[in-house]
Formats: C-alpha cells, structure tokens, sequence
C-alpha cells in the first residue's frame, strides 16, 4: 500500500477515531479508588479488549499487576522471522483538577476551535486512537508482529506495569518498542523524545522549638522554623534562577532543537513582564540541566494564622535529573547541600521520596530511521528531536530488560494539549498525521530491517 492511499485511508478513519475517543474519553479512568468507582477502570479496560480485538490481536486479554492495575496485552503475529514492535500507551488518566475551571464537560469529548477537549483527550486516550487508526489503515497488511502493552496506572506512579514488564519479559519482548506518551515540540512539527529527567524527591522538616510562641514576647530572638526553612529553600537556586546546589553541574547544553523563548512563554503561561529564569536556553533549563522546584511547604494557611513565631516547618523538593546524572547522587547532594545551608543550629530531618533515573532512548538503528521517514513523510517536514523535563520510570525498565530493542517516544501531546491541566485538548490533525506514520512504520520497519541486518 503506498502512501497516497495510506493517506487516504486514515483520513476516512478520522471519523471512527473521533467516536472511538468519545467512548474512551466518557470512562472516567482515574487509577485511585478514593476519587472515582474502579468500575471507570474497568469499563475502559473492557472497551479496549474489544476495540484491539476486533482487530484481529490474538489473546488479547487484562492482567492484574501489582498495585491494582490492569494491563492490557495482545498481539498479531507477522510474517515469520519478521520484526516485532510492541506499542505502548496508558488507558488511565489524571483528576479533573477542579472541574468548575473547565470550559466544556470534563468526560465528554467536545469540539471547539478546531480541537477536541475532554480529560484524557491527549494524555493518553488520544494515543490510544492513533494506535487503533493506524492498524486500521493498514486492514491486516502487516510486515512486522505487533504486540500491544495497555498500562492502568500511569498517572499514578504506582509501579504496576513496571513490574509486570520484568515477571512477562517474553509477553512483551520486542526489536522496537514505540512509547506513544509524548508529543510533538509544536503543532505540525514532528518530533522525537530522545531523553527524560529523572527524578530525586525529598521531605524536609525544620524544628527549633517546643511549641509555637507569641511574636510579640519572643520573636527576634526566637529561632523561626519557617525563616529557617526559607534561607534553605532560597539557597537552591541563584538570582537569576539556575539550580546551585553544591556538588551539581548545571551548565550542560541541549545539542537539539532550541525552544523559542516567546513560545515557552505562551505554551508554560507565563505572565506578561514576569522573566524567565537560568542563564542557558529554555532548551539547556528544560531538558539538560538539573531543576528544583518547591512542590509544596506545611506551615500556617495566611487566613487563620496567628502572631506566632513557628516551631517547625517542612518542604517537598522535586529535584530533576538529566542524562547523566546518577540521581541517588543528586538527591544526596540535594540533602547535604540543605543541611549544610541550614541556620542557627536548627534540627534538619529528611525523608526520602521517589528516584527514577533519567533516560536516553535510541537515536540510531532501522527502527528510529523507519520512523524518522515516516513522520517526516506524515507531516511533510524535517523531524525535531526534543527532550522532555519529565520522567516515565518504565522506560528505564523496558530498556533494562530489552537492552537491545530500540526505544522511541513520540505522540499526540504538544504543549497547547495542557495535559494534566484544565481544558486537556488534542489537535485531531495531530492524531491524523501521528496515526499515519505509525502505520507507515509498521509498514515499512521489517524491509529496513532486513536491509540493515
């Protein structure tokens, strides 16, 4: 099939793929019992067995993991010795996060403005619709196997799939792994993720007192926790911004594509007047270099407060790690900078959160130059290759225990998607133009294989 027709036929797919995202959008599918019925989990589970079984995958079927979750898996198989490419996606998605701050239902998919919103849109149902388009397009003329890995608890963090992957390696096992959970640097731009930040979390709780005690009588010479807490928190980054926490580089370079400052500043909403910060590109801040950011302090709410000079405090840091850097290090580092920082004696305690490594996935092989055409092809366009700032820890295990299977992440989540935020949308071009050079991938990856092996 050649790609005019190609073309053709995924355009006349649209149609399809907008129902198929309005039924998955409806299932409110967030992975935690304590805000939505696991029913939601359920029913999108059940609709992707039937949705990917229509299509021919043979035992296709959901596996409970370990924190809960399902995971969904099936597979067509290929010619025999061809290729196999395992595509991935996640059926769970985040909260509404205030659905009085949505324009439009949150569980309903809706068009306006030439995009179509509703939570999950992007993140990740939108991929799923690529993945059923695409193999659609193709109707069964496949030169490769292909296997699918439907993750439930994404959004979570919880670790469900992760350990799945390690106790099925064979389920699962593939040359390419295609991780549709990322996006392009722009609308119309195609682009690959070639890395992610890693991840170094910490509590720390400040104690100087037994008790809170009136400002009036003893502040100046009592000790403030939350005083304290904040010439430590001050202390992470300089003037203008840039990450100095001793025993840290962060002066590395972005080799890739160069983030317009203007952009960043539209697509991060940033207030007119209000400066950006580091002294590197957005590119080095955003995806090369180390990056502190205070998530969130315990101390008295402003409305309640009262004239008390304050026994104790406690700050959740999220400490991004790039490629490169061991992020048991960096949260060390992060620790005994803190410490080292922290005034008058004050009784510092830690505790440690979540570490997840950074990650660097293939830029070579038969694999990536397949895929490389055919978003090149798709989009008629030169492909963008981009970092992201966040972290996607199962990346890091399908890399351990596929060391040789080339990995790429690529999707529908541009930044206006405003994934995890109110008004999530997608582009249906992006959906249309994504789904078309994955079904040219998996067209074409088994001859450059072949031509490459």
């Amino acid at each position: 099939m050649d790609d005019a027709t190609l073309r053709e036929r995924v355009r006349e797919l649209m149609p399809r793929a907008k129902s198929d995202l309005a039924e998955m959008v409806a299932f409110r599918s967030v992975h935690d019992p304590k805000q939505f019925p696991p029913e939601e989990c359920d029913g999108i589970v059940e609709w992707l067995l039937g949705a990917f079984g229509e299509l021919g995958f043979d035992d296709v079927a959901a596996h409970v993991t370990s924190d809960g979750s399902k995971a969904v898996t099936g597979q067509i198989p290929g010619p025999e010795g061809a290729p196999t490419v395992l595509l991935y996606f996640h059926h769970d998605v985040q909260p509404p996060l205030g659905e009085d701050e949505w324009d439009s239902p949150v569980w309903e998919l809706t068009e306006r403005d030439g995009r179509w919103y509703g939570r999950g849109a992007a993140d990740c149902k939108g991929n799923i619709a690529v993945h059923l388009t695409a193999l659609r397009a193709l109707a069964g003329d496949l030169g490769v196997t292909v296997k699918i890995v439907g993750e439930g608890s994404e959004e979570q963090g919880t670790g469900g799939l992760e350990h799945f992957v390690v106790e099925n390696p064979e389920l699962l096992r593939a040359d390419a792994i295609l991780i549709a959970d990322s996006g392009n640097f722009a609308v119309g731009k195609p682009s690959l993720t070639t890395t992610l930040r890693g991840i170094a979390n910490v509590d720390v709780t400040v104690e100087t007192m037994g008790s809170a005690m009136h400002s009036g009588m003893f502040g100046g010479a009592a000790p403030d926790a939350l005083a304290a807490l904040i010439h430590m928190l001050a202390s992470l980054r300089d003037e203008d911004g840039n990450t100095t926490i001793t025993g840290l580089d962060a002066d590395q370079k972005w080799p890739g594509v160069q983030y317009p400052p203007e952009q960043f500043r539209s697509d991060a909403t940033v207030l007119d007047g209000v400066d950006l910060v580091g002294s590197g590109t957005v590119s080095d801040m955003v995806w090369a270099r180390p990056a502190v950011t205070v998530l969130g302090i315990d101390c008295p709410p402003v409305v309640g407060s009262s004239a008390a000079v304050q026994p104790r405090a406690r700050a959740r840091i999220n400490l991004r790690v790039p490629p490169g850097m061991d992020p048991m290090q960096a949260q060390d580092a992060l620790i005994a900078h803190l410490e080292s920082v922290a005034p008058w004696n004050a009784r510092v305690s830690f505790e440690r959160e979540a570490v997840g490594s950074p990650f660097v996935g293939s830029t070579s092989g038969p694999a990536y130059e397949t895929l490389t055409d055919a978003l090149s092809t798709a989009y008629g366009t030169e492909v963008a290759i981009q970092g992201q700032g966040g972290s996607i820890p199962l990346c890091n295990v399908l890399q351990e225990t596929f060391p040789d299977a080339e990995i790429m992440l690529f999707g529908v989540e541009e930044p206006q998607c405003l994934i995890h935020a109110p008004n999530e949308s997608v582009d249906p071009g992006e959906i249309e133009r994504i789904a078309l050079a994955e079904a040219i991938f998996l067209r074409d990856y088994a001859a450059r294989a072949a031509r490459k092996g």
